[in-house]
């Protein structure tokens, strides 16, 4: 089977986030982490056989839902997940601000690595808890990010409570080995703390032959003090329909983070249940074909960046995501965001990540190709006007 990711659908106009942005103004959005891809069509089946249904009352997930995500654990990871472990969320980041308030009381600190997703450093600082950063460090001579273990053993202090990790890493793209991994969980342990793994980018990884290795395979003596988020929202495009679940496979951590969420969390809906077991269980396909057209994509904007876009450069090696992280430091833009918005091309500001004002921009090459050469394109005139 084929699927047609050259094919551009119209979202101007329609309740797009993404696009609503920037309407009126010809501007291309390459910000926000969803994708211009029509989804599977094994998911639009989904849900116009739930459609069909005329009732849509409260939902709770079957037993062939469920049955599906603990299946694609198993068959991807090789991890045995127990039924009892998922606790289902409309959102991750809803789900870190429930973790900043279920294991962590007011004043307590939470350490990320950054450049991250910022809500990881926001959901703290919402909760009355304290955000503790500790900067990846880039290895320039092998062209990697790294994790500064000297710094993350300086920044635990006696209040602090939870570590929240990106895996793989948003912004910068990173997949890590099973001895970072490993190192992550006895550095957890070490220091009595709660390990959160995020995972929602696991089934995009873009290096030929790569696996996602979840902390519950590869160190599972941490399984009782962690929380594993994941989602089908980034990898089949559904973030619109709101699914997601932790994995808790401790009974009582599973409880404080129900309680913590009690009265405040809104439940998943039917549509969103039925996409959710459409993509784990029927739509690899498609998602081996997205991976392969995404590889691509990433080659030409690597390509194009070193060739085309003097001044900015991609520091190490996309290996994961539909995202790049560009350091756009050297040309000395007060506001690269609006620089670049000057000249058609919405991209994400690298400050709100923990990068230095001005350095650094996201971009989300998840579109078809011609949208993508278009955006750089008019990168490359943005860069000429200065």
């Amino acid at each position: 089977m084929s699927f047609n990711f050259d094919q551009p659908t119209d979202r101007k106009g329609s309740d797009s986030q993404k696009w609503q942005k920037y309407a009126g103004r010809d501007i291309l959005p390459m910000w926000v982490a969803d994708m211009d891809f029509d989804v599977a069509p094994g998911i639009v089946e989904a849900l116009n056989r739930r459609a069909a249904h005329p009732v849509f009352g409260y939902a709770r997930p079957v037993p062939s839902t469920v049955d599906a995500i603990v299946g694609a654990m198993a068959e991807r990871y090789g991890w045995a997940v127990d039924p009892s472990w998922i606790v289902w969320l409309p959102g991750l980041v809803c789900g870190l601000n429930v973790l900043c308030r279920a294991f962590a009381d007011e004043g307590d600190e939470v350490l990320s690595l950054s450049p991250i997703y910022p809500p990881f450093t926001a959901a703290p600082r919402y909760q009355g808890r304290v955000a503790r950063s500790v900067p990846l460090a880039l290895n320039a001579g092998a062209r990697r990010w790294e994790i500064d273990w000297d710094a993350l053993e300086s920044a635990v202090s006696p209040r602090t409570r939870l570590f929240i990790f990106c895996h793989p890493h948003n912004p910068v793209a990173r997949i890590w080995s099973r001895e970072e991994l490993a190192r992550i969980a006895d550095f957890c342990a070490r220091h009595g703390l709660i390990l959160c793994s995020d995972d929602i980018h696991c089934d995009l990884l873009l290096e030929p032959g790569a696996t996602h290795t979840p902390f519950g395979v590869a160190a599972p003596a941490v399984l009782p003090r962690s929380v594993t988020f994941m989602a089908p929202s980034k990898t089949y495009n559904i973030p619109g329909l709101g699914t997601s679940f932790a994995f808790i496979p401790d009974p009582a951590l599973r409880a404080r983070f129900n309680k913590a969420s009690a009265g405040i969390v809104a439940e998943v809906t039917a549509l969103g249940y039925a996409a959710c077991e459409a993509a784990y269980r029927d739509c690899e396909p498609w998602r081996r074909e997205l991976l392969a057209y995404l590889r691509a994509n990433r080659d030409l904007l690597v390509d194009f960046v070193a060739r085309e876009l003097p001044g900015a450069r991609i520091e190490a090696p996309i290996e994961a995501t539909y995202l790049g992280w560009l350091n756009v430091s050297d040309l000395k833009l007060t506001n690269p965001v609006k620089h670049f918005e000057d000249h058609g091309v919405g991209l994400s500001d690298g400050a709100p990540f923990g990068a230095p004002p001005g350095s650094h921009v996201r971009i989300n090459f998840g579109c078809p190709r011609s949208t993508l050469a278009e955006g750089l394109a008019r990168m490359k005139a943005a860069i000429k006007s200065r």
